[in-house]
């Protein structure tokens, strides 16, 4: 089984996403270290960025194939060759619907070009994926007539696009059973998620006789997206055994890469990479992980590269309650156990979730323990507004000692916090998660804000609520690099 990945070309067609040469190569090469067959890497015909950005990925010396998107045109194909690809991905709109209004032509002379693309690319000892734009709405008389004239003329794949995302499993089936009697070269499927059916749509081709699956990391594609690399994957491997070279291990990783280069972030229940698809908050299913994972996982979180959660609110139950204190080596009674139990609940009630380092703070204080403070927040200024650069600055009590530090950010927030890093420079911490939630709705919306620090081996979790994201931004960074200090002891 082919994996083709098209983030680089697709994906990047996601509105809103742009990426350097420079974002194109590291994608590239962790696509390379995933275990990916073929990279897209662009368009070349694009721009001289994108050419750029090709030859910077064909000069690396990558294991995978590299191929570039090119129309049935000889000048696509020639900057392709500029760049150093191996492969064509050869697009040739094929469905009537396209050949009439977006080509003004008819079918055979699609065929004569088509057939003439083909030869000019093997003539330069190219790699041909011929993909037919919108095959799933092409008949498949012609779709055979194509791939039997196609392959007389040597290509190496041929690829069915459903373009528009109107393809259900039954049709992909009738479409790749027929084909497959008869094809002599390695059949490929590209699917669009426009009904929520591309990866349903990519496993029934392949359970007919597709080779090759084209796919797209975290799902990034136009409108709707592509198939997510990452679900194909996972339920090719897990419901029907196929085994692909994918390290599967790898895949948070890249996920992780791919959000922050491109800008989209990935939705908190997305299947396999999402934030929330190893994360178990209510109590009976906490209860039956913690006896035996596969009670409410059919994955195990490191197949992937995650790692298992438990999150504290309104639905919450005693074990995790308890595992969660055990964990920050805290030692309770079940009276005191009891009392934190009921107040996590009231919290999560009022929509806070709670986070490590709230649930420290509540066992602490019912503990009748002294909570220790490193630093405390004396004074707040943050200026931001039109022709104004965002600053911050802060006035704080460091181990005792006042420090007064100023920054400049892309916005008021990011100030403060660069502020507050500015003011604790000997504390060692990294910020690896922010989040902001609306609490309730109307322009006077309370809001919440989650950070999650990472010091060493040592995470932790923070939150601030109130009206102004800035306060609540620099409470949640303070409670969390208090809690850092407080585990760096």
């Amino acid at each position: 089984m082919l994996v083709l990945d098209t983030t680089l070309r697709d994906g990047e067609q996601t509105p809103g996403v742009s990426l350097t040469p420079e974002q194109k190569l590291s994608i590239a090469k962790a696509l390379d270290e995933l275990g990916v067959d073929i990279i897209e890497a662009g368009s070349a015909i694009t721009s001289e960025g994108e050419q750029e950005g090709i030859k910077a990925i064909t000069s690396e010396g990558l294991k995978a194939e590299i191929a570039s998107y090119s129309r049935i045109m000889k000048s696509d194909i020639d900057t392709a060759i500029k760049c150093g690809v191996d492969c064509i991905f050869l697009v040739a709109p094929t469905s009537d619907l396209h050949i009439k209004y977006k080509l003004g032509t008819n079918r055979d002379k699609l065929l004569e070009k088509t057939l003439e693309s083909i030869e000019y690319c093997k003539q330069h000892d190219l790699v041909v994926d011929l993909c037919c734009e919108d095959g799933s709405r092409t008949e498949v008389a012609f779709l055979r007539k194509l791939l039997d004239s196609a392959s007389e003329y040597h290509i190496d794949r041929f690829t069915i696009a459903d373009t528009v995302g109107i393809m259900t499993p039954e049709k992909i089936e009738l479409i790749y059973s027929e084909l497959a009697k008869t094809s002599r070269v390695c059949l490929g499927v590209h699917c669009h998620d426009d009904l929520g059916l591309a990866t349903a749509n990519t496993l029934s081709a392949v359970l007919n006789g597709a080779e090759a699956v084209d796919v797209t990391i975290n799902g990034l594609g136009e409108r709707a997206g592509n198939a997510p690399l990452e679900e194909v994957i996972m339920a090719l491997k897990l419901a029907y055994g196929r085994e692909t070279k994918i390290k599967t291990e790898k895949l948070s990783h890249v996920s992780n890469l791919v959000e922050k280069l491109c800008g989209i972030p990935v939705p908190p229940n997305k299947a396999i990479v999402g934030e929330n698809a190893f994360t178990h908050e209510a109590g009976i299913h906490v209860d039956g992980i913690l006896k035996k994972p596969e009670t409410y996982e059919v994955i195990k979180p490191e197949l992937v590269g995650r790692k298992r959660s438990f999150v504290l609110g309104k639905h919450v139950g005693l074990k995790s309650i308890k595992k969660a204190l055990d964990e920050m080596e805290l030692k309770v009674d079940d009276k005191k156990l009891g009392e934190i139990f009921r107040k996590v609940k009231y919290e999560g009630d009022k929509g806070k979730k709670i986070t490590s380092t709230d649930l420290e703070y509540i066992a602490k204080t019912i503990m009748g323990e002294e909570i220790k403070h490193v630093l405390n927040l004396e004074e707040l200024v943050a200026v931001a507004g039109n022709k104004i650069t965002p600053t911050a600055s802060v006035k704080m009590t460091v181990n005792g000692n006042e420090i007064v530090e100023s920054a400049v950010g892309n916005g008021p927030v990011d100030a403060a916090i660069k502020a507050i890093r500015n003011a604790t420079r000997g504390i060692p911490f990294e910020l690896v998660e922010y989040h902001v939630d609306s609490v309730s709705g109307g322009t006077d919306a309370v809001v919440q804000v989650t950070i999650e620090l990472k010091s060493k081996d040592k995470i932790v979790k923070a939150s601030g609520t109130g009206g102004d994201i800035v306060l609540a931004s620099v409470d949640a960074m303070i409670a969390g690099i208090n809690a850092v200090a407080r585990k760096l002891g």
